[in-house]
């Protein structure tokens, strides 16, 4: 597998660096762009619901930007170790219905000698907003 730079081991710069990747790919919504980004067998647990390997991370992504509609996420820098990230985010979307919402969430992140993610494991809360309210544009 092609390495995907920074490796770990992490410092905060390079841990920094990892998010904004993530923040960009998540927010270019291309599915394969984004699961490049795991291993074949990364393990992700996304509020209730589990999954693994880059087939079912595709399919995940795909069904949310279905419904997920305007997505606009932003990620931060939490913590960091040699090989392990943590995240907090907000992404604001709109439903099919045209109903606002601002999910805020943490993630913790595990990764391979080669930057690829092996472990994701998110937990989000969703809040009902008004569009006047979106803070993310």
């Amino acid at each position: 597998m092609e390495p995907r730079p920074p490796l770990p081991p992490f410092t905060e710069e390079t841990a920094r660096q990892k998010i904004q990747l993530a923040e960009d790919a998540w927010n270019s919504k291309d599915s394969e762009r984004i699961s490049k980004a795991y291993t074949f067998d990364s393990e992700w647990r996304n509020r209730a619901e589990f999954i693994n390997g880059r087939s079912e991370i595709i399919a995940f992504l795909n069904r949310k930007w279905n419904l997920e509609l305007n997505y606009k996420l932003k990620k931060e820098y939490w913590a960091h170790t040699e090989n392990r990230i943590a995240v907090r985010f907000v992404y604001e979307y709109h439903d099919q219905q045209g109903q606002w919402h601002r999910a805020y969430g943490n993630e913790n992140w595990e990764f391979d000698s080669n930057g690829l993610m092996t472990k994701r494991y998110a937990s989000i809360n969703d809040l009902k907003i008004n569009e006047s309210d979106r803070k993310l544009t």
